[in-house]
């Protein structure tokens, strides 16, 4: 069984930063996809980021010159720095992973999600 652990959240004024983690743990052998989501009240999930094994990061339009998604594959962890922020990037924000586990010997994967942690931009 994998878990996801989200810390970071909370309130900050416009134009400030955050800097959300999520970590893992349990039974890992790789994790080939890390990800943030975020969903506004009312609105649908939203994918903010998507960083790969070798690091290559994706962001949506909304994120692109503001957010940077990183990871540390020694401590099984994510990162989304979150920089000029906005009133609309207030949201739930969610990890997910891709997670490669093995049971047997067999070698699987699943997709793992943390609760959410809240952000909230407000003056």
């Amino acid at each position: 069984q994998v878990q996801l652990e989200e810390s970071g959240g909370g309130l900050v004024q416009p134009g400030g930063s955050l800097r959300l983690s999520c970590a893992a743990s349990g039974t890992i052998l790789a994790i080939p996809v890390m990800a943030w989501y975020r969903q506004a009240p009312g609105k649908q999930l939203e994918l903010v980021a998507t960083i790969a094994s070798g690091g290559s990061p994706n962001y949506a339009n909304s994120a692109k010159g503001r957010f940077t998604i990183s990871r540390d594959n020694t401590k099984n962890t994510v990162y989304l720095q979150m920089n000029s922020l906005k009133p609309e990037d207030t949201a739930v924000y969610s990890c997910t992973f891709k997670v490669r586990s093995s049971r047997l010997g067999i070698a699987f994967e699943n997709d793992y999600w943390g609760r959410g942690t809240q952000v909230t931009v407000s003056s």
